[in-house]
């Protein structure tokens, strides 16, 4: 019991704070793997991340589900999903309720300007978070000392070829993002990623 409910507690922290969306919670999850290293490691955050950005839904929720799943089952998963989404409830209602009262109001108009830049920021955190654990192995650097150990080259020619193919190539450019998820899942498959 104690565990579902730190497992809310978590994710309901998240779920007030990580304003901008879905990927503004990765910040929040890499912090929560350092203070509760037998839930999830930060090597299993880029595997949460992948799943999570080709499951249907939003990635908040569907990463909160991983982690419940992972820690503590259906029944995990179904707290800290409710624990990430339940601040947005809350705050919904209130605002419903009292939005004619506010809706011209010059001081909550300037709250939602100042929270523009926080959202930036929490999105620019979570990109290079991804950025991070997707390319550079950290770890083995810290390790060996080995410049050559920092880099994971198959994963950065697999972005730079992504790069090219999203921006530069004008058959590929148009495609629908799926199709360069499903593509780079059958590479990660094929050279063992």
């Amino acid at each position: 019991m104690k565990l579902l409910l730190t497992l809310f507690f978590e994710f309901f922290k998240t779920g007030l704070f990580a304003v901008g969306g879905g990927m503004a919670t990765l910040p929040f999850l890499y912090d929560m793997s350092a203070r509760h290293p037998d839930w999830f490691s930060t090597a299993q955050l880029a595997d949460m991340i992948a799943v999570s950005e080709s499951s249907p839904g939003p990635i908040g929720v569907n990463m909160a589900t991983y982690v419940g799943f992972h820690t503590a089952g259906v029944l995990g998963g179904l707290v800290a999903t409710l624990g990430l989404a339940a601040p947005s409830v809350i705050v919904i209602l209130i605002v419903a309720r009292v939005l004619r009262q506010f809706r011209s109001n010059e001081y909550v108009d300037a709250a939602f300007y100042g929270l523009r830049p926080c959202s930036v920021g929490l999105i620019a955190a979570a990109g290079l978070l991804v950025v991070k654990i997707a390319l550079f192995r950290v770890d083995a650097f810290k390790a060996s000392g080995a410049l050559a150990d920092l880099f994971d080259f198959k994963a950065l020619i697999l972005a730079a070829v992504l790069l090219v193919l999203t921006r530069a190539v004008k058959k590929t450019k148009g495609l629908h993002p799926i199709v360069f998820i499903l593509a780079s899942a059958a590479v990660g498959v094929l050279f063992s990623f």
